[in-house]
């Protein structure tokens, strides 16, 4: 168990310092994602941005996701999918989402453009991971981009959520894997909300330095 985010980025970084990566680039999922990258960030001496995916939920369970949609609009379909809900529901609401990533990710990086990924070693971070079907959505998109590498580093995550994402990624750092798995929270012994402001403030911190 880790005690927070914070001490869960400094065990993270020092297993991801290990993969001598070129021209590193930590990208945090928000909110956790990004609390737990700044430590990476710092530890590498890299850049720090923002990236993220958002769930379409089902019309009669929001909570439950039938899709995710990348910030360019991109649509992953989700493996678990119950039959009878319309594409044309799904591609709907897709827009939807995508207008408010892209409206989120605005907000948190205060204005600022998205940074180039292209010819970078580009390391998605969030917090922790369940079934992992935004990660991957964030990473097929972050592929597309043009990386140099692609990694995941991640705290916690069950090993058949890491088995489905690793054929997407050239190397992955997930120090905690457990046998049995519910929640995120649960490995942690404090993971209180991030606010969208606690995300800006270190994303303005970062961008200071440059």
């Amino acid at each position: 168990m880790y005690r927070d985010r914070t001490e869960a980025g400094k065990v993270l970084a020092e297993a991801v310092k290990k993969l001598e990566l070129d021209r590193p680039l930590v990208l945090g999922i928000p909110r956790g994602g990004v609390v737990v990258g700044r430590e990476v960030a710092l530890a590498l001496g890299a850049p720090l941005d923002v990236v993220m995916a958002k769930k379409v939920g089902a019309p009669y369970n929001p909570e439950f996701a039938v899709a995710a949609v990348a910030p360019d609009g991109e649509v992953l379909f989700s493996p678990y999918m119950p039959a009878g809900i319309p594409g044309s529901y799904i591609l709907d609401k897709a827009q939807e989402v995508r207008r408010t990533i892209e409206k989120t990710l605005s907000a948190l990086r205060n204005q600022r453009p998205e940074r180039p990924v292209r010819g970078m070693s580009a390391i998605l971070v969030d917090d922790g991971l369940a079934t992992g079907l935004t990660a991957k959505a964030a990473l097929q998109y972050l592929r597309r981009k043009g990386p140099k590498e692609l990694v995941l580093a991640v705290p916690v995550a069950p090993q058949d959520t890491i088995d489905l994402l690793e054929p997407l990624i050239d190397a992955v750092v997930c120090p905690l894997r457990p046998a049995v798995f519910h929640a995120v929270g649960e490995w942690y012994a404090a993971f209180e909300q991030v606010s969208d402001e606690e995300v800006r403030r270190i994303l303005d911190e970062f961008a200071s330095k440059e």
